[in-house]
């Protein structure tokens, strides 16, 4: 005969907004590698450069005149917390390539202050990935980000690099600063996809 204790009440149900290991946290915890840049909208742009060296360049105001969505995701860093129903503004990457003529399968997402992150193409189009330059109705502050950042979220937190100036489009995959630091080269939450090897 099985015993079971009185305080066994059957499993917890899992969550299926929550990836395994993670956690649910309604602050929305800062985390940088370095100090956080502080960016002149004067001086601001954001640059895609081809493979071929095409660049396609856009100012702060030719960024506000594009066509914007608003996008509600859920965020899943790689230090185990995840946030749900997070709100954001912000400028398809499926906008800003529509008239970029390519056959790399790779990004190299470059930032303010020397940070990179690499992604495959495919991960920025179809509705998966912005530039995002407000949050929860308010402009980007600068230790989220701000003026803007990537916002990729299907994958860890740290693929949606914080202050962004540009992408270059590669033929071959080249790792970035945290995949270079052990970190995966993909990022997966649903896969636990944190370190090298997992």
């Amino acid at each position: 005969m099985t015993v079971i204790s009185r305080g066994f009440h059957g499993r917890r149900p899992v969550d299926d907004k929550l990836p395994p290991g993670q956690y649910e946290t309604r602050d929305f915890p800062v985390l940088s590698a370095g100090p956080t840049p502080r960016i002149d909208l004067d001086t601001w742009s954001f640059d895609i450069k081809t493979e071929t060296g095409a660049t396609h360049s856009w100012s702060w105001p030719q960024l506000m005149d594009l066509p914007f969505e608003m996008p509600m995701v859920d965020l899943h860093c790689v230090t185990k917390w995840s946030k749900f129903g997070t709100h954001w503004q912000g400028v398809s990457l499926d906008v800003l390539l529509a008239d970029v003529e390519t056959t790399a399968d790779y990004a190299l997402v470059h930032a303010y202050g020397g940070y990179t992150t690499n992604l495959p193409l495919h991960d920025l189009l179809d509705g998966q990935a912005w530039i995002a330059y407000r949050y929860d109705g308010e402009a980007l502050a600068p230790q989220h980000g701000g003026p803007a950042r990537l916002l990729v979220p299907h994958l860890y937190l740290w693929k949606s690099a914080k202050w962004v100036h540009g992408i270059d489009l590669k033929v071959q995959d080249e790792p970035g600063f945290w995949e270079t630091a052990g970190y995966n080269n993909y990022g997966d939450p649903w896969r636990e996809q944190r370190y090298w090897g997992d």
